[in-house]
C-alpha cells in the first residue's frame, strides 16, 4: 500500500511540475476552464511529457437558486 502511494504523489508531483513549466500557475485567471486545465495537466503526470496537452476550454459553473 504504501509503495502505491509513493507512485501516486511522485505522479502527481510530475503533473505539478508540468504546469509549473507550462507557467499554468502564474498566468491562470480566474475561471473554471483555467482550474480544470490545471487540474487535468497535474492527473495526466508524467503523460504531458510524451504529448499530452489537456486543456478544458469551456464550462459553466452552476448559478445557486434564486
Amino acid at each position: 500500500m504504501r509503495i502505491a502511494t509513493v507512485l501516486l504523489l511522485v505522479w502527481l508531483l510530475i503533473g505539478a511540475i508540468a504546469c509549473g513549466q507550462r507557467d499554468y500557475f502564474s498566468n491562470a485567471s480566474e475561471n473554471c476552464a483555467d482550474f480544470g486545465t490545471i487540474a487535468l495537466t497535474v492527473i495526466a503526470g508524467p503523460l504531458n511529457y510524451i504529448g499530452a496537452n489537456p486543456q478544458v476550454t469551456d464550462c459553466e459553473l452552476p448559478q445557486p437558486s434564486p
